[in-house]
């Protein structure tokens, strides 16, 4: 099991923000809908029964999943919104975060070091002398 899977060369791995666009039909009619959310699960041995899990918060803040087969007739395209660098391979622990720290888990951002010049080390202690009179 891995990290990863291709779809029409184009790499996905878990933790990357994709928008799934599916075929959906209304009696006769087809259209497209658009499932943008994080990709948490990959599972299959095989590419032919390899599937992806998808997991959006909803506007009422409800947690939605949806579990689509990489080579399933439905699938129009696979977008990458944004690119993650998580490691781990399965990504449950985000339902129970809010969407705010499901961002800062998933995006960190990467610290720019500056270096600074070396300071010496200045006492500041007082160098006041006290005179006693009696």
């Amino acid at each position: 099991m891995a990290n990863s899977f291709l779809f029409k060369e184009t790499s996905f791995q878990v933790g990357d923000t994709i928008t799934v666009d599916y075929r959906i039909k209304d009696g006769e009619k087809e259209r497209i809908q658009e499932f943008q959310g994080i990709l948490i699960a990959i599972k299959g041995g095989g590419p032919e029964s390899r599937m992806f899990t998808v997991r959006k918060l909803s506007k009422s803040g409800v947690g939605v999943e949806r579990i689509i087969p990489v080579n399933s007739p439905f699938v129009a395209a696979i977008t990458l919104d944004k690119k993650s660098s998580y490691q781990k391979s399965k990504l449950y622990f985000l339902k129970d975060l809010s969407s705010q720290e499901t961002r800062q888990k998933l995006y960190k951002q990467k610290k720019s070091v500056a270096r600074k010049a070396p300071t010496k080390a200045v006492s500041k202690r007082s160098t006041k002398k006290v005179e006693v009179t009696e």
